[in-house]
């Protein structure tokens, strides 16, 4: 069978390859998922308005929809742009989509011709680097520091690389590494794409999970040319599972988004799109929102004093004001990978760090995430980690 010669770039997910490995044994000690905690979600509530819905409005909620999106929810997505993110948009210039990762797509079929050059923090979320590989880009890495990517080394990638077409980041507690940026690189970073006329794709999915410090205006409120490509997401503050998100942008981007989501898979599903206007409409999302927040806090701060006990000091790490990630960064001579093998023998796993480079060139690195594992688990869990560090350590 003969394939596009774009299939040789696609690459397999290494948390869903994880995720298989788990899968195989009992009782693991998981940080690796990237998943909300399902005990917060709004079930009785979501359960309500489903009820609300189809007794109310079965026929429109059942039947195809307008590809951009339900109206009434992106009149709601306008407002929370507004009061939360101080963003100015208009219903043209938002469209719904399937995920956040479904507008990570679109964006590299929208922007990417083969030979282009895409960049990204490094490291960065391995999701969008799979989404861009099989248009035959190229990626250059910038790393990033504790106030994020670093301006000077993203100016010096932009002035070497002529054919760079966008940056892609995520500026707010970044995946993987939990970092957010300060105000004045977000800012120096909207200066540069103008400068340099290259597209800007901010995505957002961890922006309202702050749950200690100050927040970080976003991107998309600093643009003043239309430079940026906001995506934002209800899976991480609401419900996954509903898969509904959506892209701010200019006009004209939103329509080009919306003739390729037309042969994609023509609208986003009409029934969740309800759901979640009826929740935005009927109860306290932002109270919902603080108990999450709350939730995750604490997971966070058991998961960091636990490490700071336990870790080796050479096991250097991130301590993250919100999001759902910890990044764990050991001396360059161990190799995750193997730390994995050996963690997993004792039923504790996580995600080596390789794949999240956008060019592999690290493996001494890896993520973990608090969110999902119960709090009396994360202490045991990471304690048996530290041993595994420790014995790797002396090992080489």
């Amino acid at each position: 069978m003969k394939f596009a010669n774009r299939m040789n770039e696609v690459k397999a997910s290494a948390i869903r390859s994880v995720g298989k490995i788990i899968a195989q044994k009992k009782d693991v000690i998981s940080f690796a998922a990237g998943l909300p905690d399902p005990s917060l979600f709004p079930f009785d509530e979501i359960y309500g308005v489903t009820d609300k819905i189809l007794k109310e409005n079965p026929a429109q909620a059942l039947q195809y929809g307008p590809t951009q999106g339900h109206g009434p929810l992106i009149d709601k997505i306008v407002e929370l742009l507004q009061e939360r993110d101080n963003v100015s948009a208009r219903p043209e210039n938002i469209i719904v989509t399937t995920g956040s990762q479904q507008g990570i797509s679109f964006c590299a079929m929208m922007m990417i011709d083969p030979g282009d050059v895409i960049i990204t923090e490094n490291p960065s979320y391995l999701g969008a680097i799979n989404a861009f590989r099989p248009y035959q880009c190229s990626f250059v890495g910038v790393d990033v520091d504790e106030n994020g990517m670093i301006m000077e080394e993203l100016e010096k990638a932009l002035k070497e690389n002529p054919k760079a077409k966008m940056i892609y980041v995520i500026p707010n507690f970044q995946n993987p590494t939990g970092k957010t940026w300060s105000e004045e690189r977000c800012r120096k970073l909207v200066e540069l794409a103008n400068k340099y006329n290259v597209m800007v794709i901010e995505d957002d999915p961890y922006g309202q999970l702050r749950f200690k410090g100050e927040k970080v205006p976003t991107l998309k409120s600093m643009d003043t040319k239309g430079k940026v490509i906001s995506l934002g997401s209800f899976s991480k503050v609401l419900c996954p599972g509903l898969r509904v998100a959506w892209i701010c942008a200019d006009k004209e981007i939103i329509e080009k988004v919306e003739l390729l989501k037309q042969g994609v898979d023509l609208q986003s599903n009409q029934l969740a799109q309800m759901q979640v206007c009826e929740f935005l409409e009927s109860y306290d999302f932002e109270g919902h929102i603080e108990k999450i927040r709350a939730a995750y806090g604490r997971k966070c701060n058991l998961m960091i004093e636990t490490m700071k006990r336990e870790f080796p000091e050479e096991a250097k790490y991130v301590e993250p004001e919100g999001g759902m990630f910890v990044w764990v960064e050991l001396p360059e001579h161990i190799d995750a990978n193997e730390l994995f093998n050996k963690a997993i023998e004792k039923n504790v796993a996580f995600v080596p760090g390789e794949s999240f480079y956008p060019n592999s060139d690290c493996k001494s690195s890896f993520r973990l995430n608090f969110t999902t594992t119960p709090e009396d688990r994360i202490e045991e869990g990471v304690k048996i980690l530290a041993g595994v560090i420790k014995d790797c350590l002396n090992d080489c």
